[in-house]
């Protein structure tokens, strides 16, 4: 392939793939605690570039390199700002924000039905029929003695978690934390799922009872970042239009001559 039209559809790749977390980062941005996405850019590794068969250089001395060149860039992985988003008060009870670091601990379940244990910042938590602590996607929150029951009562969770009702210690939630926050990955409806290498640490953080996170996606931000990724794919599509008029002509007109 040519190399000109190589690099230029690589390029177009790749700013398809940011238009893409754009897209999500913007679509997510009423979502409570999202954290929006980032792409990690990376060029293609010089190549050096000679001369082949070029009268002009002398037989006794040959110096055919021209020099290197790189293909472009391309992306190398997608990875998550865990920046904090602002805290808004909602007044409801099942309310939570996290101030600072740290997880609430989830309950869900995959596709087998297996049982699994995820990580959310998003606590628009609220109560199905069986007085069940749950998330609005319908997992469960878990506490230190597994799924939280709320019973009957005025109802009242301290900084450090632990939930009350009418004055009476129900169960504390579980909170997480971890060294390396950047090992999580999504695993959709706002949770993250942790990895072999994912090392967990004590929360340290605090609980606000009424109180929402929003996202922490700038919306101005995205859209001047989607005008920008758009106008360097029109950039790369309009020189793949011209490689490829340069390569017709080639082949039909000097090739026919």
């Amino acid at each position: 392939m040519n190399r000109g039209l190589y690099t230029s559809a690589i390029g177009m790749m790749t700013q398809m793939n940011n238009i893409d977390v754009i897209t999500n980062n913007i679509a997510n941005v009423d979502n409570s605690a999202f954290k929006k996405d980032t792409t990690v850019v990376q060029s293609f590794s010089e190549e050096l570039m000679k001369r082949l068969n070029d009268p002009t250089q002398s037989l006794i001395k040959r110096d055919n390199n021209i020099g290197t060149v790189s293909l472009g860039n391309f992306i190398t992985e997608v990875s998550t700002d865990f920046t904090i988003g602002s805290m808004e008060k909602t007044g409801g009870t099942y309310d939570l924000a996290i101030n600072g670091d740290g997880f609430f601990a989830i309950e869900t379940t995959d596709k087998n039905g297996n049982v699994l244990e995820k990580y959310t910042r998003d606590g628009s938590f609220t109560v199905n029929a069986n007085k069940e602590l749950m998330t609005k996607e319908g997992n469960y929150v878990l506490g230190e003695n597994g799924r939280i029951v709320i019973p009957d009562g005025n109802i009242s969770i301290s900084e450090n978690g632990y939930i009350y009702s009418n004055g009476e210690f129900v169960d504390r939630l579980k909170l997480v934390d971890f060294e390396n926050k950047e090992s999580l990955r999504k695993y959709g409806d706002n949770l993250y799922d942790k990895i072999d290498e994912s090392v967990e640490k004590p929360f340290t953080g605090s609980i606000l009872q009424q109180h929402i996170e929003t996202s922490n996606v700038n919306v101005v931000d995205e859209m001047v970042k989607m005008i920008n990724v758009s106008r360097v794919y029109e950039l790369n599509q309009k020189m793949v239009q011209t490689q490829d008029t340069i390569l017709g002509k080639a082949v039909n007109d000097i090739a026919r001559k």
